[in-house]
C-alpha cells in the first residue's frame, strides 16, 4: 500500500526539485515549488523508511529515508525565522544527524574489508566508500547545526547556501536511489535512458545547477531572499 505512494511523493519531488531549482529565485513559482518539494520529500522519505523497517532497522532505506528528511527540514528552517520551534527543531536534528554519521564511519568500516557484491549487485566496497561520504556531509551539516544554536541564524549569503545545498543534497539522495537502479528506470523510461551515462546525466546536472547556484551566492551576497511576508507559508521576511 506505501509503495505507491512512495513511487509518486520521489517522482514528484524529482520534477518539483527540477522546477525550483530553474526558475528565478524568490519568485513566487520557486517559493511555492521549494515547500511542495519539501512535502513530497518527507511523504517518500517517511514511507521508504516505513517499508524498510519490515527487513530490520538497520536496512540502508532506514538510514536514507530518515537522512532525506533531516536535510529538508533542516534547508526548511533555515529560511524561517528563528522561533523556539525552529530551535527545537535544529536541536533535535543535530541529534539525528550526529547519529546518521556514527552509524555511517561503523558500516563502512565494516563494509570495506568485503570484498564481495551487496544483495543489489553493488561492490560492497563501494557502498563503504559512500558511507564515509555521507558520513563527512553528515558532520558538516552537524557543524552548521551547532552554529546556529551557538551564534543564531545565519544572515545574507551564507544563509542562501546553507538552505541551496542541503535542499540539492535532499534531492541527490531521491535521485540517486531512483537512477542508480537499472531495473528502476527500465520500469519507467525507455531504453535509451537505461544506459549508464543516461542515468548518471540527472545527477551531474544537479550537482551542476548546485555548484552554479552556491557560485551566484556567493559572488552576488544580494540574491533575492527565499521568504515570504508574515502573510506567506515561510513566515516573515528575514530582516
Amino acid at each position: 500500500m506505501l509503495l505507491p505512494i512512495h513511487i509518486a511523493a520521489g517522482g514528484l519531488a524529482i520534477v518539483l526539485g527540477a522546477v525550483a531549482l530553474s526558475v528565478k529565485k524568490g519568485g513566487t513559482l520557486h517559493r511555492r515549488s521549494g515547500l511542495l518539494f519539501v512535502y513530497a520529500m518527507l511523504v517518500m522519505a517517511t514511507s521508504a523508511s516505513i517499508m524498510a523497517l519490515r527487513h530490520g532497522i538497520a536496512d540502508g532505506n532506514v538510514m536514507a529515508g530518515v537522512m532525506t528528511a533531516y536535510f529538508v527540514g533542516t534547508a526548511l528552517t533555515t529560511v524561517r525565522p528563528a522561533s523556539p520551534w525552529t530551535r527545537r527543531i535544529n536541536a533535535t536534528a543535530l541529534t539525528i544527524a550526529v547519529s546518521l554519521a556514527l552509524l555511517a564511519i561503523v558500516g563502512g568500516v565494516r563494509a570495506v574489508t568485503n570484498p564481495g557484491l551487496s544483495p543489489g549487485g553493488v561492490p560492497v566496497r563501494t557502498i563503504a566508500v559512500m558511507s564515509f561520504f555521507l558520513a563527512t556531509v553528515l558532520l558538516l551539516a552537524a557543524i552548521g547545526d551547532v552554529r546556529v544554536m551557538r551564534f543564531g541564524p545565519l544572515r545574507g549569503g551564507p544563509r542562501l547556501a546553507s538552505h541551496l545545498w542541503r535542499m540539492c543534497f535532499a534531492l541527490f539522495i531521491a535521485a540517486g536511489s531512483f537512477f542508480s537502479i537499472r531495473e528502476r528506470v527500465a520500469s519507467i523510461l525507455p531504453e535509451p535512458f537505461t544506459t549508464g551515462r543516461m542515468r548518471a546525466l540527472p545527477i551531474l546536472l544537479l550537482f551542476g545547477a548546485m555548484f552554479y547556484w552556491l557560485w551566484r551566492v556567493r559572488v552576488r551576497r544580494a540574491l533575492p531572499v527565499l521568504v515570504r511576508n508574515d502573510s506567506g507559508p515561510l513566515g516573515p521576511r528575514a530582516k
